[in-house]
């Protein structure tokens, strides 16, 4: 007899958020090829995730840093969202600007194991590290 208590819950795929993705789930990755190409919501996220998000945080932060002391030095801001933040917050954008980034990298952390997701995060990354990049050769020209 089996005496189970729970139904099997490998009959039906893993939900966006469930009791599992606080307490003491196990599902990290798929084991079929066919789900890892389909995709799927899983309980625990590993750490080369968890530094690759990190790491867009760190160079949101620096993003911002600069990007004030851009300002600061008299130059303008080239994004108009950014730019309509900046006069609407003042010197507060900065929390602004990690509050929307930092809900943007939870939905993409939590969708993580679809296709369109990893490749949006590789896209940050590549687009943080450029706007990063292109900000310390411009303090680094005219300041």
């Amino acid at each position: 007899m089996d005496k189970r208590s729970e139904t099997d819950r490998r009959k039906k795929p893993t939900p966006i958020l469930s009791r599992h993705t606080f307490f003491y789930g196990r599902r990290s990755r798929f084991r079929r090829r066919e789900d890892r190409v389909r995709g799927g919501y899983v309980d625990r996220y590993g750490h080369r995730l968890f530094t690759v998000l990190i790491g867009i945080v760190v160079l949101n932060i620096f993003d911002a840093l600069f990007t004030h002391m851009i300002l600061y030095g008299g130059g303008t801001e080239l994004n108009p969202v950014a730019g309509w933040a900046i006069t609407l917050f003042g010197h507060h954008f900065i929390v602004w600007k990690l509050a929307v980034v930092g809900f943007a990298l939870l939905l993409l952390c939590i969708h993580s194991k679809f296709r369109i997701a990893r490749a949006a995060i590789a896209m940050a990354v590549a687009l943080y590290s450029g706007v990063v990049l292109y900000q310390v050769v411009l303090i680094s020209c005219f300041m």
